[in-house]
C-alpha cells in the first residue's frame, strides 16, 4: 500500500519533525542569548531574515494554493489534499516564521536603533499590514477548510501581490533607511 502525502500518519511525522526543527531553533537562540558572542547581533540578524524568508515564502505560496483550490469541487479528493496542504502550511511554517520573525525584529529594533527612526517606524508599520495580510489568509484556510470560501480565483491573484508588495517597500525601508 503506498502512503499518500496526506495521510495522518504522515501528517503526525511532518508535524513531530517540525516541532523538532523549531525546537532547534529556538535552543540555538537560547543558547546565543546565554552564551552573549561578541557578535550577537549578526547571528540575531542572520535568524531575523531566515524567518523572514520562510514567512515570505509561505505567503507567496499560500494564495497560490487557494486559486487552485477555487476551482476543486468542494469534497471532492483534490479539495481534501489541498485542505491538508494550506493547514500544514499554516500551522509548521506560516504561523511560527511570522512568530520568530516578529520577535527577533523587535529585538533588533529594540537594541539596535532604540525605536527610533522614521524609517523603522514606516517598517513597523508596513510589518503590521503584512501580518494583516497573514491573518486575512489564516482566515481563508479555516474558510476552506468548512467549505465556504466566498472568494473567486481573480480575487486571490489579486491578493497573491500583496505581500509581494508589502515585502518590497520593507526591504527598501531596512535596507536604505530613507528617512
Amino acid at each position: 500500500m503506498i502512503e499518500r502525502q496526506t495521510d495522518s500518519a504522515l501528517g503526525r511525522r511532518a508535524r513531530l519533525r517540525a516541532i523538532a526543527a523549531l525546537l532547534i531553533f529556538v535552543a540555538l537562540l537560547a543558547a546565543l542569548f546565554i552564551g552573549q558572542p561578541d557578535d550577537l547581533y549578526l547571528w540575531i540578524k542572520a535568524f531575523h531574515i531566515i524567518a523572514v524568508i520562510s514567512w515570505m515564502a509561505a505567503l507567496l505560496y499560500m494564495p497560490r494554493l487557494f486559486i487552485y483550490h477555487t476551482d476543486a469541487v468542494p469534497g471532492s479528493a483534490q479539495s481534501e489534499t489541498f485542505k491538508t496542504m494550506e493547514r500544514r502550511l499554516l500551522k509548521v511554517i506560516m504561523n511560527p516564521a511570522m512568530m520568530i520573525a516578529w520577535l527577533l525584529g523587535l529585538y533588533l529594533a529594540w537594541s539596535v536603533y532604540g525605536f527610533s527612526g522614521g524609517w523603522l517606524h514606516a517598517k513597523l508599520f508596513c510589518v503590521f499590514l503584512l501580518t494583516l495580510v497573514h491573518m486575512h489568509f489564516s482566515r481563508a484556510v479555516s474558510d476552506f477548510e468548512r467549505d465556504v470560501n466566498r472568494r473567486t480565483a481573480r480575487y486571490w491573484r489579486l491578493m497573491n501581490e500583496a505581500p509581494t508588495l508589502l515585502m518590497i517597500v520593507i526591504v527598501i525601508l531596512a535596507v536604505v533607511k530613507p528617512f
